[in-house]
C-alpha cells in the first residue's frame, strides 16, 4: 500500500496549503519546509501487511498544524519534546502532536479545517476538531504543562513538542500499528527519512535538548542525530501512553521528578 494515495485536494489538505514562505528563515518556516519535504519522499513509499491504511495528517490537517507551527515555534526554545508517531484520537484528528482535541481547542486554542485521508477504516473516521474521542497520552502530556504553565506561552517559550513520523499506520481490524510493528525493511526506509527531517527540524529550532517521549522516540532520536553529527542532548521521558501500567500509576509524578533533575520544571515553573 503506498502512501502516495493520501489525499492533497481535501479541505485542510496539502495542495492549497503549501505555500510556505522562507520568512526570513524563521524557525516556524523552515520546520514547515523541512515537513513539506518529507511528505514528498513518505509518498513514495510502500507498505505491506500488517498495514492497511495509511493516514498522513501533515497532509489532510496541514491547516491546523501550520497554524500550531506558526504560533508556538519560535526562536529561543531550548527543549524539543518527541514523540514517535501520531495518535488515532490525537494529532491523526488535530494535526497537533499529542493533539487531544479539549487540549488542542481550549488551550492552544488552534484553529483550521480538517479534511480527510483519501480511505479509511470504519473504525478510525476522522472528525477533527469535532472529535468527541480523547486521547490520554495526550490529555495526560498537555494537562500536566498546563496545570504547570497556566498559559501555552510558558511553556513554548522554552519547549515545543514534534513527532518524529507523521503516519499514521492502520491494520485491517482497525488495531493503530506504531513503526516498531511494520515489517522490519519498511520500518528502516520510513525512519531514514523520519531521520533526516527530525535534523533539520532540531537544527532549524537551535534547541540544546531533545527529550524522547518514550523508549522508541529517545532511542531513535539519538541514533538518529549522532550519526548526522548534531551536537545535541538526548534525554528520556516516560510515555503517558494508558499501555503503561507505570504510567497509569502516576505519570505526572514521574514526569515532574524527571524533569526536575533535567533542569526543564525550573524554566516551565517560573513566572
Amino acid at each position: 500500500m503506498s502512501e502516495s494515495s493520501s489525499s492533497a485536494g481535501e479541505p485542510g489538505g496539502l495542495a492549497d496549503k503549501q505555500d510556505v514562505k522562507p520568512a526570513g528563515g524563521t524557525p516556524s518556516s523552515r520546520v514547515l519546509q523541512a515537513e513539506l519535504e518529507l511528505n514528498v519522499h513518505l509518498r513514495r513509499l510502500t507498505f505491506s501487511e500488517p498495514v492497511r491504511y495509511i493516514y498522513n495528517p501533515l497532509e489532510y490537517a496541514w491547516d491546523t498544524h501550520r497554524c500550531y507551527v506558526e504560533r508556538y515555534c519560535q526562536a529561543g526554545q531550548r527543549v524539543l519534546f518527541l514523540g514517535m508517531n501520531p495518535g488515532p484520537f490525537g494529532m491523526a484528528q488535530t494535526g497537533v502532536p499529542f493533539g487531544e482535541v479539549k487540549s488542542v481547542v481550549d488551550w492552544l486554542e488552534i484553529t483550521g479545517e480538517v479534511g480527510h485521508p483519501p480511505d479509511e477504516h470504519p473504525k478510525r473516521r476522522i472528525t477533527g476538531l469535532a472529535c468527541t474521542r480523547s486521547e490520554v497520552s495526550g490529555a495526560r502530556f498537555w494537562g500536566f504543562f498546563r496545570k504547570l504553565c497556566r498559559e501555552p506561552a510558558l511553556f513554548f517559550q522554552h519547549c515545543f513538542v514534534h513527532n518524529l513520523c507523521p503516519l499514521i499506520f492502520v491494520s485491517a481490524s482497525g488495531k493503530n500499528l506504531t513503526p516498531p510493528e511494520l515489517p522490519a525493511a519498511q520500518r528502516e526506509a520510513l525512519l531514514a527519512l523520519c531521520d533526516i527531517a527530525l535534523c533539520q527540524v532540531v537544527e532549524a529550532l537551535g534547541v540544546s535538548m531533545v527529550i524522547g517521549v518514550g523508549k522508541v522516540a529517545e532511542r531513535q532520536a539519538r541514533r538518529a542525530l549522532s550519526a548526522a553529527g548534531v551536537d545535541v542532548r538526548v534525554e528520556y521521558l516516560m510515555h503517558p501512553s494508558p499501555r503503561n501500567p507505570l504510567a497509569n500509576k502516576g505519570w505526572e509524578t514521574a514526569a515532574e521528578a524527571k524533569l526536575t533533575e533535567l533542569d526543564v520544571l525550573s524554566l516551565l515553573s517560573s513566572s
